[in-house]
């Protein structure tokens, strides 16, 4: 096939039908994201794990995408965008067929190691073919806003299906979902998604080990502070040794020739704003996500199906935020949608700390639809930011950034609030601080936006 023009306008139908294969790849990463929570007691009966085991089910995934996204940016920006998406379908959906077939706990936690570099090859690429088959600033952001709204259709749809998936057939056919879509974009992602012109990249080997040095002894020191207490000799030594990677990593990419994390971005207030938001979000959000179906399930008994069921008001609304995110940038910039979901969101969150083992269920629902409309109104706002934020020559890079951020503030806050629930009593008292801790992190994101992200005309 001829190299795809990269100047085409947005109104070319061929935009159209590369926007559906980009979201078609995003679908399935947002998926995983909230499918596999309400399979967790199930993986654990079948294979035998406990809180910490689920955590990493849960971690593997999101610590694998998160530590390699930037290199994944990197790749999307030496090799070019369309070759990067199309390997990491592949990745991604052989990780998928291996997960399914786990026979063991171990072997899942691996596979989903495997799945979150798939992950990491197809988000950022993504983005760099967006910002190719949309080269102007307000059809970008509608595409910005479609791609949210995708992330929404995929965040809204997970529980529900995968709870149906659990309840009818098992908890591997939660991952044997993603197959179909992923074959789907391999057909069309071909012929359909516009070529972006390389640009010579090194890989930065050291600052990428390093990464995931800091970040994965990070999130097992938090993990095992919930099993051995957080003044426990491994715990804390666990928390030293990931600061003396991330100093490393900080000294290394201040030394490198050509970086995966140019720390020269951070100086740009919109991009380490919209960076700071990112990981914030995905705390509070994905952290309250796992103790909400660890809650639902082990204090309210509730069926894997009726789980997803439950959950939904968290979705409810999130395709409708998220297109909106895009429409009120189109006129505002970032800086609106941003404060109005981080306020909503932290609201939401801190009026789920009313969850008891009778509360009725009528209580929980306002407050988990403010938590989920919050959630989707800031993300494609924040993403745009750091976007925007970026030369445009470093779009992967920006994208690489964005997605990292959110992905290691997903770990964390699987990891953190994890660590403070337990089977039993105590397991309502955790569950209370950990949301209080969500709803911090939505408020503090939005004291940083406040200060930091600009309106713009």
């Amino acid at each position: 096939m001829e190299t795809i023009e990269l100047e085409r306008t947005e109104a070319r139908p061929t935009s159209s039908l590369a926007l559906v294969v980009i979201c078609l790849g995003y679908f399935m990463v947002i998926v995983d994201t909230t499918v596999v929570n309400v399979a967790l007691p199930a993986i654990g009966r079948d294979l035998h794990g406990g809180v910490s085991g689920l955590q990493w089910v849960v971690d593997a995934y999101t610590l694998s995408f998160a530590g390699l996204l930037l290199t994944g940016g990197a790749l999307a920006e030496r090799l070019g965008g369309r070759r990067v998406f199309g390997a990491g379908l592949v990745v991604f959906a052989a990780a998928s067929a291996a997960c399914g077939l786990a026979p063991s706990l171990g072997f899942l936690i691996g596979a989903r190691l495997v799945q979150g570099a798939g992950a990491a090859l197809l988000v950022p690429s993504s983005l760099v073919l967006l910002q190719a088959a949309y080269p102007t600033r307000a059809g970008r952001a509608r595409a910005f806003g479609a791609w949210g709204a995708i992330a929404g259709i995929g965040a809204a749809s997970g529980p529900v299906v995968g709870g149906l998936l659990v309840t009818e057939w098992s908890w591997r056919g939660v991952f044997f979902l993603n197959l179909p879509f992923a074959l789907a974009a391999m057909a069309l992602a071909r012929r359909a998604v516009p070529a972006t012109a390389p640009r010579p990249r090194g890989v930065d080997l050291p600052g990428q080990l390093l990464a995931i040095a800091g970040l994965g002894l990070l999130t097992w020191s938090l993990v095992r502070a919930g099993e051995a207490g957080w003044t426990s000799a491994p715990v804390l030594a666990g928390f030293v040794l990931s600061a003396a990677a991330w100093a490393g990593f900080a000294w290394a990419e201040y030394r490198a020739a050509d970086p995966m994390l140019p720390l020269q971005l951070f100086t740009r207030p919109a991009f380490a704003a919209g960076s700071l938001v990112g990981l914030l979000i995905n705390l509070g959000f994905y952290g309250q996500l796992f103790l909400m179906s660890l809650y639902l399930q082990d204090v309210r008994r509730y069926s894997a199906l009726v789980t997803g069921l439950a959950l939904l008001p968290e979705a409810a609304l999130l395709i409708v935020a998220s297109t909106a995110s895009g429409r009120i940038m189109a006129r505002t910039g970032p800086r609106t949608p941003m404060l109005a979901g981080l306020t909503l969101g932290g609201a939401g969150l801190l009026g789920l700390v009313v969850a008891g083992a009778h509360t009725s269920y009528l209580l929980l629902v306002a407050p988990m639809g403010a938590a989920g409309f919050g959630m989707a109104l800031t993300m494609p706002a924040a993403t745009a930011s750091v976007i925007e934020a970026a030369p445009a020559d470093r779009g992967g890079i920006a994208a690489g950034v964005i997605n990292a951020a959110r992905q290691a503030g997903g770990v964390l806050g699987v990891a953190l609030l994890g660590s403070l629930v337990h089977a039993g009593t105590a397991f309502l008292s955790g569950l209370h601080v950990g949301l209080l801790i969500a709803a911090v992190a939505f408020f503090a994101a939005a004291v940083i936006t406040f200060g930091a992200v600009k309106h713009t005309d």
